[in-house]
């Protein structure tokens, strides 16, 4: 190719170019919390990301961007509660098939367990075994609680003062929610055909909530509370 030819190229190039990938033209905000972001194993807050950054800079705007700015990227900016972090987009999860654990299939108790407490969250044990109208095995709530995907959250201000179940991030996480409110709804629970059409008159699917603040009929969690051998060993786990 001939001299004039590669110019024409490079000014070619240079016209289809979006601005934002030019660094001169980018604001500075964005490479700051990108480099923030991409420098952490974990998920931020964006209220460590407000610490971590000059005074001045709007968090939330810069964020909407930089999700916008890797929306059509083979990584994603997504919100996971009220953290950030990267993840490889969803239509390219195909990718690292391979190289993906098998996760172990939950019981039929786990799974309604983990569903009470998602959309019932505070819950504990006692009002899960009334929702669900059988006892709950304790090996239930000691997997769900392995598995990360539910947590301890306080105690009921109630006789004997049980603990109080609520779902994790990586409850979100695993099933790409941004937020417990992203669950489906009665409507799209019965489209999706996982309830039956003859419902009891006047059933409703809770709004669920998964606010970290406790409520007035919760205390706060007790020195040693999560030392407790709340999950067995693996060998005790129940499927």
């Amino acid at each position: 190719m001939g001299r004039l030819a590669q110019k024409l190229v490079v000014i070619k190039n240079d016209e289809n170019r979006d601005p934002d990938d030019d660094a001169s033209t980018r604001p500075e905000e964005l490479r700051l919390i990108e480099a923030l972001l991409f420098a952490s194993k974990e998920p931020l807050d964006e209220s460590l990301l407000v610490r971590q950054l000059p005074a001045g800079i709007d968090v939330q705007k810069t964020l909407a961007r930089l999700k916008a700015e890797y929306a059509t990227r083979g990584v994603n900016l997504v919100r996971i509660g009220k953290k950030w972090t990267f993840r490889t987009a969803d239509d390219l999860s195909w990718l690292l098939t391979k190289n993906t654990v098998q996760t172990r299939k939950l019981s039929r108790a786990a799974i309604e367990t983990l569903a009470i407490v998602a959309y019932h969250q505070p819950v504990t044990r006692a009002e899960i075994e009334e929702i669900r109208g059988v006892v709950a095995s304790i090996g239930t709530l000691d997997v769900l609680l392995q598995t990360g995907w539910i947590r301890p959250r306080g105690r009921r201000k109630a006789p004997g003062r049980p603990l109080t179940y609520g779902t994790s991030e990586d409850f979100l996480s695993h099933f790409g929610l941004e937020q417990v409110s992203d669950l489906p709804g009665l409507e799209e629970l019965k489209g999706a055909g996982l309830l039956d059409g003859r419902m009891p008159p006047g059933f409703e699917v809770p709004m669920p909530s998964d606010d970290a603040a406790l409520r007035e009929d919760e205390d706060s969690l007790e020195p040693g509370d999560l030392d407790l051998g709340l999950a067995p060993p693996p060998e005790r786990s129940e499927g």
